[in-house]
């Protein structure tokens, strides 16, 4: 920490303000004393300049292409770690020992059952019900079943529901999935590990379990521990602010999956996968697609990253593991879409266009590609998504309250009326 300091001047008057700087080196100016002294607010439309807290979880360098869970690269986190291991790096700050890695999994087990009260909510829910409508609401439900854990007040207690949330939210995930397609409940299988287990409640009949290949375990492996955190994003900013007036660990991974079910959010994998079956049918051929889009008739979905100004990372990594999972998986024939979604991603890297505005494939643009591959219908590509980020969601609310922050509330620049007269009931028409 510096001493380093921003002095702004006006109508006469001036303050100094304090800077911090990341343990990258990035700069900010810390304004907190702004309005209390001066009177005067910022306004940053979408928060694109304002960074909402300190944080010790992810660091993301779009500039470069960097992307650090805990000071590790992605791509260490990728090859050599499990969705579980990631899940207690970002929650707990640090790699688990073999023991602690151990008795994290054997936590997850213990917790993977639902209270057979909470099957009756699935019959509430419309055999067409959307999946991400049902995980939010049953999660959320989570608390009415699990009191004893509510506040968190010990750390055994805290384990627990961490444990509970990571858990359950795979086995509700693929409940609603079987109830929508008319199949038994499929419990899980202590015997299984975290992926594969998910695999066979999805896949299992009851008169053929379902066994995935390594490499299918593998690559949804992958797929969560990419999706896993990434920063202060929508859904991340959601469960802080509401965890932030001391809301429970269950409702605030709700309000994040809420958050993520957003088209501009979790959505955008869906997009693109739409995308490439347009295309697909053969009705437009791919350049006549791209010059709609140079002439802004059209999205171009999965490239471009609000932060990346170069190549996603992820996008990178799931990229092969889309290739290795189609060539080694001998039940997938080629895929007609992952030809298509490499003629674009070309098109996108050699064209001044795409270059000259930094549109990268970034991670929804393969992450579809890696869900058809293991059979993942398109209506619960965003609940896999937010499987994955749960952890991040813990990690970021653990850290708001351990930090014992303020309540967040934004302030904003009113524009409108100041003097608006009543006019009685008896007098009033859409003019007035």
């Amino acid at each position: 920490m510096t001493n380093e300091t921003v002095k702004f001047e006006f109508e006469g008057k001036s303050i100094e303000l304090p800077v911090k700087t990341a343990t990258t080196g990035e700069k900010s100016i810390d304004i907190s004393r702004l309005r209390s002294e001066t009177g005067y607010t910022v306004l940053d439309p979408g928060f694109g300049n304002t960074c909402s807290c300190e944080s010790k979880i992810t660091y993301v360098n779009g500039e470069k292409g960097i992307l650090l869970y805990r000071g590790l690269p992605i791509e260490t986190v990728a090859e050599k770690m499990t969705f579980v291991e990631t899940a207690w790096l970002l929650i707990y700050g640090r790699l688990p020992t073999m023991s602690e890695l151990k008795q994290f999994s054997t936590l997850l087990t213990e917790n993977e059952l639902l209270h057979e009260g909470l099957l009756h909510h699935f019959d509430a829910f419309p055999p067409n019900g959307q999946p991400m409508s049902i995980l939010s609401a049953v999660v959320n439900s989570l608390v009415c079943y699990s009191p004893e854990i509510l506040e968190n007040r010990s750390e055994e207690e805290f384990n627990n529901a961490v444990a509970a949330i990571i858990s359950k939210a795979r086995t509700i995930a693929a409940f609603s999935y079987r109830k929508a397609m008319g199949l038994p409940f499929v419990y899980p299988d202590p015997a299984r590990s975290y992926c594969s287990n998910f695999l066979h409640m999805m896949f299992s009949i009851p008169y053929r379990p379902y066994q995935p290949s390594e490499e299918a375990v593998r690559a949804l492996n992958l797929f969560l521990m990419l999706h896993a955190d990434h920063e202060q994003n929508c859904s991340t900013s959601t469960v802080r602010i509401v965890g932030s007036a001391q809301t429970n660990l269950f409702s605030s991974v709700a309000s994040g999956i809420c958050a993520l079910w957003g088209k501009l959010h979790g959505g955008a994998n869906v997009a693109v996968f739409e995308m490439l079956q347009h295309l697909a049918k053969g009705e437009e051929s791919i350049p006549e697609f791209i010059k709609r889009v140079k002439r802004k008739e059209v999205r171009l979905m999965g490239f471009g990253h609000r932060v990346y100004k170069t190549f996603d990372p992820r996008a990178k990594i799931l990229k092969k593991a889309v290739s290795d999972l189609l060539e080694k998986e001998t039940a997938t024939e080629k895929d007609p879409l992952l030809d298509i979604a490499r003629e674009l991603e070309e098109i996108a890297l050699n064209d001044d266009y795409f270059k000259e505005r930094n549109l990268y494939p970034n991670v929804d643009f393969y992450s579809g590609m890696i869900l058809r591959a293991l059979k993942i219908p398109l209506n619960m590509f965003t609940v896999m998504f937010a499987i994955g980020r749960i952890p991040g969601w813990i990690a970021h609310w653990k850290e708001g309250k351990d930090d014992a922050g303020k309540l967040v509330r934004p302030r904003q620049v009113y524009t409108g009326a100041v003097d608006t007269p009543f006019v009685p009931r008896d007098l009033r028409n859409a003019d007035n």
